[in-house]
């Protein structure tokens, strides 16, 4: 076989690009991942309905099932649900011990009550628990778990190497303490299961306090032998170099990235917020406008290469627009249908499963049937 045949079909030649992109497994971008996962996050902010939450959950996780890797960091959906479990008891159990904002007729049961001072007002310990206060609780903490559950949808399908590679270089600095704090729930997640996994080989057991105290110590080890190692490997490769750019250019650049970014957060507050506000569209307009050139001038001082940069194809778009579909469609639920996507707790009446905006987060599936498989590591 020829040199020439040989360059044409190999993976990362131009002349099997596009093959590869379709059929080849290959890793999806990290930021389709990310886009999507914070579409359905931003969809789950939008209804208390426990019908169409569980349904995003149903979403999540089934992509989460049908595209993530075997890597030690795509496990760490099943801590996120463990630790959204977490959060909804503990909601729960506040509504039950300090109260609830919703008062209610339908008494559950009575808690012996404490008196507390007068500094105190409006906050009891026990009383009467009404059937309200614990739906409203119940809805309010199933809402978070939901967020925190497609927040590790992200963790598991994305890797977090491959997403600092592709930030802009303005927001290298950033990002890789960003990137370092998206890695710890996920390589703690897998430095446990590994060491649990050892001590069952040894015949010990895995559960109960004292094994914790036992795992705990060579977590924390190794937690820190990763960031020494990442530390190194940065000054290796050269790490903080920048190339010599004008100071007018650089205060313009630091001034219009953060003005931008504040200007996105304010209108992103103001399109998630019950009500409508006009100022909104355009103050995200103008905040991507300003942040975008404020990325572009600060990336000038970065002299940073990237070896075999992710692509974004087809794949990448249909995944990033399926989220954004989601969460543009409920977010008009919430403003034309609110009793739809927020079923009344004072009178409690029970949750129906609409359909229009049922269909609009099973757009969310469409990740599963048109992105390419996950390599696997051949063991």
């Amino acid at each position: 076989m020829s040199v020439d045949r040989l360059r044409r079909d190999a993976p990362g030649s131009a002349g099997s690009g596009a093959v590869h992109s379709r059929a080849l497994p290959r890793q999806l971008h990290p930021g389709a991942w990310w886009l999507w996962s914070l579409g359905l996050a931003a969809a789950a902010s939008r209804t208390t309905n426990p019908v169409l939450l569980l349904l995003i959950l149903a979403v999540a996780g089934f992509v989460v099932a049908a595209r993530r890797g075997d890597a030690p960091w795509a496990r760490s959906y099943a801590a996120f649900l463990r630790l959204g479990l977490l959060v909804l008891a503990a909601r729960v159990v506040f509504a039950i011990v300090l109260g609830s904002p919703v008062g209610g007729t339908h008494v559950l049961f009575t808690l012996p009550q404490l008196p507390l001072p007068a500094w105190a007002q409006g906050v009891r310990l026990g009383g009467s628990v009404s059937l309200e206060g614990m739906l409203f609780a119940l809805y309010e903490g199933l809402r978070l778990a939901v967020l925190l559950a497609c927040v590790g949808a992200a963790n598991a399908l994305a890797s977090p190497s491959r997403l600092l590679r592709s930030l802009p270089g303005a927001l290298y600095e950033v990002g890789v303490a960003a990137v370092v704090a998206m890695t710890f729930a996920p390589n703690l997640v897998g430095d446990v299961r590994r060491l649990r996994a050892a001590r069952r080989l040894r015949g010990r057991t895995d559960r109960g306090v004292r094994a914790v105290l036992s795992v705990g110590l060579p977590v924390l080890e190794g937690a820190l032998e990763r960031s020494v190692a990442l530390a190194a490997a940065m000054d290796t490769r050269g790490f903080g170099r920048t190339a010599d750019v004008s100071r007018r250019l650089a205060r313009t650049a630091g001034a219009l990235t953060p003005v931008g970014l504040l200007g996105v957060c304010s209108a992103t507050y103001g399109l998630l917020t019950a009500g409508s506000h006009a100022w909104a569209v355009p103050v995200l307009l103008a905040g991507v406008a300003a942040s975008g050139a404020g990325l572009a001038l600060g990336g000038r001082r970065s002299v940073r290469t990237r070896y075999r940069p992710d692509p974004w194809a087809l794949p990448e778009w249909l995944t990033a627009v399926s989220g954004a579909l989601v969460a543009a469609a409920l977010i008009w639920y919430a403003g034309h249908w609110p009793e739809a996507l927020t079923p009344s707790v004072v009178p409690p009446t029970a949750p129906r499963l609409p359909l229009l905006p049922a269909a609009a987060v099973l757009i969310g599936l469409l990740p599963a049937f048109v992105t390419p498989e996950p390599p696997r590591s051949t063991r």
